[in-house]
């Protein structure tokens, strides 16, 4: 790896284990903790997932960055964009 490629993948890794962390641990425990109603529950998942798009599209912005300055090989773009337009 060389100059920002580091940078790049270690932000991936955080962005997966935000992604991971919220759909598989977050969302099922909030709807078992006391006094929490579906309704309630609804809107806390609206909330953590408006905040966790924001910060993909930093993520995004930051990959994007080190893609231009030290350009990787064309599988990895590919990948890269790929995952960007399902944004």
């Amino acid at each position: 790896m060389s100059g920002g490629s580091p940078v790049a993948v270690a932000v991936i890794f955080v962005w997966l284990g935000m992604v991971l962390a919220i759909s598989f641990l977050e969302a099922p425990l909030k709807f078992r903790a006391p006094n929490v109603t579906r309704q309630i529950g609804l809107g806390i998942g609206r909330l953590v997932f408006r905040a966790l798009n924001s910060i993909e599209v930093m993520f995004a912005a930051v990959v994007a960055a080190v893609i231009m300055v030290s350009p990787p090989p064309a599988g990895v773009v590919a990948a890269f964009l790929t995952a960007f337009a399902m944004l």
